[in-house]
């Protein structure tokens, strides 16, 4: 049976002018998951049939980080290591659906401490919260119910034209939305799921063109090593 593999993106940069990047430890975390995933193949290419990204940057850089960490060159004839883009697999926007609620999102210079994450995250919940309840319509974006179908038609992308297994990059939003629609839980889970979500984590469904099986979820093993503690954020 074929692996559906989802990653969220690696660490971004939180409190930065342009969020939409990888920090420097977001690219050795990329890169990380690429060589433990190179060390457990027996060849040179790995086992994904396709791939496939969201829009953003921090996405395409994620999966370039990982091909880094591979060994891979990447080219455009080689149709396995040119992702298919998706914008059902890109983030909602956590600055409109903070100043949803009439709060201020995190500007850019802002320090990065915990506090302030703390901070963040607890606006970011009750807004998550608000918009899937249908309470508050975020500026320049799509009702939870949009999001959550366009989540819906990646899945549907992948049970209908795949046979292999596929790696997925998306952010945690898209990620624990599939979770939760898959489990059949209620919005409100994949919520709590999306903010434990780490940077760089893999969960794995199996499929069939029937239907998905969660396999794992959050797990980050090829940070699991001694010295790597820190390696592993949130954000």
């Amino acid at each position: 049976m074929p692996t559906l593999y989802l990653v969220r993106h690696a660490q971004a940069s939180f409190g930065a002018a342009d969020y939409d990047r990888l920090s420097e430890l977001g690219e050795r975390q990329s890169e990380r998951l690429g060589q433990y995933w190179r060390a457990r193949e027996r060849g040179d290419q790995p086992r994904f049939e396709t791939v496939l990204t969201g829009t953003l940057r921090r996405h395409a850089q994620t999966w370039a980080g990982i091909a880094r960490g591979f060994g891979l060159t990447l080219t455009r004839e080689d149709a396995r290591q040119t992702p298919l883009r998706l914008p059902g697999l890109d983030e909602y926007d956590s600055g409109a659906l903070i100043e949803a609620l009439g709060a201020v999102p995190p500007q850019p210079g802002v320090a990065d401490t915990a506090d302030t994450r703390r901070a963040h995250f607890r606006l970011l919940r009750s807004a998550l919260q608000q918009w899937a309840e249908g309470a508050i319509a975020p500026r320049g974006m799509p009702s939870h119910a949009e999001f959550s179908a366009g989540v819906r038609a990646t899945l549907d992308h992948v049970r209908s034209h795949c046979t292999g297994d596929v790696l997925m990059i998306s952010s945690g939003g898209p990620i624990s939305n599939a979770v939760a629609q898959i489990l059949g839980a209620p919005a409100q889970t994949g919520i709590e799921l999306n903010l434990r979500l780490r940077n760089s984590a893999i969960t794995e469904f199996d499929y069939t063109p029937r239907r998905f099986s969660l396999v794992s979820f959050n797990a980050v093993p090829h940070l699991d090593e001694p010295g790597l503690g820190d390696w592993v954020t949130y954000a």
